[in-house]
């Protein structure tokens, strides 16, 4: 298998959700696709949804990519408290680790402070401002 990439559907921030996912990971996005774009005869976008998110990819690393999109009103509101899924983000040092824990966690919620964890690993969890939960972890056994 060459990855597994988690797919996150936003109730119209995803733009929002992904410059601020970019200025914490860096990286690029490697697609961009507005309901407009797709507009024609067989798929009527409302004008109000037009500039919304139908894909974008933030690429993170050599193989991963974060992907989202806004979901169409007629689809109905995302719930984000029926969401019990997280992203683990596997860090490559505990300064990275921290880095990606502060940066995400800014105007969140921290379940978890990052430090030292029983189980011999550096990590934190935290639902950030969009609702996103996440899991940040540093295994220096895995290094």
């Amino acid at each position: 298998m060459r990855a597994i990439n988690p797919w996150i559907n936003f109730n119209g921030n995803t733009e929002e959700a992904f410059t601020f996912y970019k200025s914490v990971f860096g990286g690029e996005f490697t697609k961009v696709i507005r309901f407009k774009d797709l507009s024609g005869p067989d798929f009527q976008v409302a004008e109000e949804e037009e500039n919304k998110i139908m894909y974008i990819g933030l690429s993170l690393g050599k193989n991963n990519v974060l992907i989202a999109n806004d979901v169409p009103g007629f689809m109905g509101p995302v719930n984000e408290n029926e969401n019990r899924s997280k992203i683990y983000v596997s860090a490559e040092s505990t300064e990275e680790a921290d880095k990606i824990f502060n940066g995400l966690s800014v105007g969140g919620e921290v379940e978890g402070p990052i430090g030292d964890s029983p189980w011999g690993t550096y990590a934190g969890m935290f639902r950030d401002k969009f609702g996103i939960e996440w899991i940040v972890e540093f295994d220096p056994e895995g290094v």
